[in-house]
C-alpha cells in the first residue's frame, strides 16, 4: 500500500498537475491587445521585424553591464523554456555604440541555451524613443535610454498585456528586475499567448480538411 502511494505521488500527481495547468491557459482566452500598432523595428534593422513573430521586446541602455541582470534574468525565467518555438524571439532594442558590451553579454546568456532568438539591434536615440513611444505605455525610458520592463509584441505588432491585474492597474510590461514577476506574471502570459495562436493555427488546418 505504501508503494502505491508513493508511485502515485511520484508519477500521477505531476500529471494531473500539468493537466489542469495547461487546460487553464487555453481557458485565460486572449491576452488582451493594449496598443494596436507598434513601431516596427525592420525601418531600424532590416533583418529584424515584429510582424509574424511573438516578441519580448527590450531597451537595455547604454550602461549594459548594470543592465546585464536583466538580462540573465529574462534568459533563465522566459528565454529557455520557450526558445524553441520557431516563431518566438527576443528584440532588444541598443544605443549605438554598446556593440562591444553586447557581444560580452551574448557570451553569458550562451551558457544557457542557444541565443539565435536573442536580436540586438542598434539605434539612434530618436529611433529608440520612437519605437518606445509608440508602445504608448505609462512608462518612460531613463536617461540611458533604458527601462527595467519588458514587453510582448504579438503577430501583428500590436503592445499585448493586461488590462487590470489585482491591483486594479493596466500591465503594460514586466519588470525584469523581478523574478518573482517574471516567474509569476510574464510567463503565464507568454503561455497564453502560444497557446493562442497554437489553437488559432489548429482551427485554420482543421477547417483546410474540411
Amino acid at each position: 500500500m505504501k508503494k502505491a502511494f508513493v508511485l502515485i505521488v511520484l508519477f500521477v500527481l505531476p500529471i494531473v498537475a500539468y493537466l489542469f495547468f495547461a487546460s487553464g491557459v487555453h481557458n485565460f482566452g486572449k491576452l488582451p491587445v493594449l496598443t494596436e500598432t507598434v513601431f516596427d523595428v525592420s525601418t531600424v534593422d532590416s533583418t529584424t521585424t515584429f510582424k509574424n513573430k511573438i516578441t519580448i521586446l527590450g531597451f537595455l541602455g547604454n550602461d549594459v553591464d548594470f543592465k546585464k541582470g536583466n538580462a540573465l534574468n529574462l534568459n533563465q525565467k522566459i528565454y529557455k523554456d520557450f526558445h524553441k518555438f520557431s516563431d518566438f524571439q527576443f528584440v532588444m532594442i541598443m544605443p549605438e555604440g554598446t556593440e562591444e558590451s553586447v557581444k560580452i553579454l551574448q557570451k553569458e546568456l550562451s551558457g544557457l541555451a542557444e541565443i539565435d532568438k536573442w536580436k540586438f539591434v542598434f539605434a539612434s536615440p530618436e529611433q529608440i524613443q520612437l519605437i518606445f513611444n509608440s508602445l504608448d505605455t505609462d512608462l518612460s525610458l531613463d536617461e540611458s535610454y533604458s527601462t527595467p520592463y519588458v514587453f510582448i509584441v504579438d503577430k501583428d505588432a500590436a503592445l499585448r498585456g493586461r488590462n487590470q491585474d489585482e491591483e486594479h492597474k493596466t500591465i503594460y510590461g514586466f519588470d525584469a528586475t523581478s523574478v518573482a514577476e517574471l516567474t509569476n506574471k510574464m510567463i503565464d502570459d507568454v503561455r497564453i499567448i502560444l497557446a493562442e495562436y497554437r489553437m488559432a493555427l489548429k482551427k485554420n488546418n482543421a477547417n483546410r480538411e474540411i
